[in-house]
């Protein structure tokens, strides 16, 4: 199975409601950044992670203590099966990095695991396991380009008939989640209930125009990632100075994107950040959700 990596074109985030999460309204995109997961029937159950050498596998979650293995126990305790098998994990989508890559791995072992042991789990029940993983495991099953409410985990797709291509820098250094909206909290701490909504994104999309779709990303978790990581407001300021329509920390960060006109003018774009950065990405979108790849 391959499943991408996610972007957010728009992530609108409310004041933390008592249960201490935080209403968000976003827009999910996913891009041609994708891991490749592989499960085959065995009597024990094991998953193995391989890593290029830009990854830090020390950055990897434990044995026993990463998404696909709660996506099989969760999956295993509605059709009240055994975890049996092995599943091994190709990474190729940045760690840690605000791109989603341990709920695509979640998402893809769901849909192969369904497949070997051969429970015919329903789209919806699949979806409703997902939601139980974290906010992003529902929209890596149904990729694309997507609206998600909620805490994120309620998805809707929506039609993206447009191409956009993309810059992408991952950052050698971590940025911890929880530690960027408690971030949020501190710098807004009138932060209305409710996100702001998503309107003039999904109306710039209908557009299919770089330059319109530019000039309404829109992140709430940006500023408090930069004031957290200068680095990542200076990145942002020299991808823009060498072309990009536009310049967005990825989620809660630190992975920062850049949106182009063409795949010619992200090609040039990324040659010009290779010569500050170790690792940068060139990526379109939308693609496919979790999905299964033939091989010749």
């Amino acid at each position: 199975m391959r499943a991408p990596a996610k972007i957010n074109l728009h992530l609108g985030v409310g004041a933390p409601r008592a249960d201490g999460l935080h209403p968000l309204t976003t827009v999910y995109h996913a891009v041609g950044l994708c891991d490749d997961v592989t499960a085959t029937p065995a009597d024990a159950w094991g998953v193995t992670m391989a890593v290029p050498d830009w990854i830090d596998a020390d950055v990897l979650p434990a044995d026993g203590d990463n998404l696909v293995d709660r996506a099989a126990t969760l999956l295993a305790g509605h059709h009240g099966v055994p975890v049996t098998g092995l599943v091994s994990v190709a990474k190729a989508i940045p760690v840690a990095g605000g791109m989603a890559g341990g709920s695509a791995d979640a998402a893809a072992a769901l849909v192969a695991l369904d497949r070997v042991w051969d429970l015919g789990t329903t789209d919806e029940d699949l979806l409703a396991i997902a939601a139980q993983l974290g906010s992003d495991v529902p929209f890596a099953l149904v990729g694309g380009t997507a609206v998600g409410t909620g805490h994120g985990e309620v998805v809707e797709p929506v039609a993206d008939h447009g191409t956009w291509w993309w810059v992408v820098v991952p950052s050698t250094e971590g940025l911890s989640t929880p530690a960027v909206y408690r971030h949020f909290d501190e710098m807004f701490p009138d932060a209305a209930l409710e996100p702001c909504g998503a309107e003039s994104l999904l109306a710039a999309l209908a557009t299919r125009d770089p330059h319109r779709l530019a000039d309404v990303l829109h992140n709430d978790l940006q500023l408090p990632a930069i004031d957290l990581r200068p680095d990542l407001g200076e990145l942002i300021d020299r991808g823009q100075g060498v072309g990009a329509l536009r310049g967005l920390v990825s989620g809660s960060g630190p992975t920062c994107v850049f949106l182009c006109e063409s795949a010619d003018h992200a090609r040039s774009v990324a040659a010009a950040l290779e010569q500050d950065h170790p690792l940068v990405l060139v990526a379109n979108g939308p693609v496919a959700g979790a999905h299964l790849v033939e091989y010749a």
